[in-house]
């Protein structure tokens, strides 16, 4: 990804949506990595998986902060430049995403109908957040490189 901010003609947002997809499979990769490490014998519904999601969740959103600064210091007449292709690429990425996150949030709340563990509920949304940032940056970035067509 190092190579990536540093690539001339590589448009800004699609940056962003790299430092989206690799910061945000760093974090969750990181969280179920520990998660599962602490599990054990123990029961999942037991492990004390809120200050690792906050901590990683918290990490992730520094990360893509700070990224988000270096990029826009090596390319500043590009920074924040946003054309027609680039919002409607956005919205694209932004709608494919967003089907995780109601995904997610009807899973949970199938869940807490259920009276699941709030673990199982709290990993369910983490998951779809995931995969809503994920799903969302991969839309954009194939539109950026395999081009855009709105309907």
């Amino acid at each position: 990804m190092s190579t990536l901010l540093y690539i001339q003609g590589v448009p800004f947002e699609e940056k962003l949506a790299w430092i989206m997809a690799v910061v945000s499979t760093a974090a969750y990769a990181t969280y179920v990595t520990l998660l599962l490490g602490r599990i054990g014998s123990t029961p999942a519904a037991e492990v004390p998986y809120v200050p690792l999601m906050l901590w990683t969740i918290g990490a992730s959103i520094v990360a893509s902060i700070v990224l988000r600064v270096v990029v826009s210091a090596l390319a500043p007449e590009d920074a924040g430049k946003k054309d027609q292709r680039d919002r409607e690429i956005s919205r694209f990425g932004d709608h494919m995403g967003q089907s995780f996150v109601v995904t997610g949030g009807v899973a949970a709340l199938v869940l807490a109908m259920a009276r699941v563990d709030q673990f199982w509920i709290a990993n369910v949304l983490y998951l779809a957040f995931f995969l809503s940032a994920v799903l969302g940056s991969a839309a954009k970035i194939v539109a950026y490189r395999r081009g855009f067509w709105p309907w």
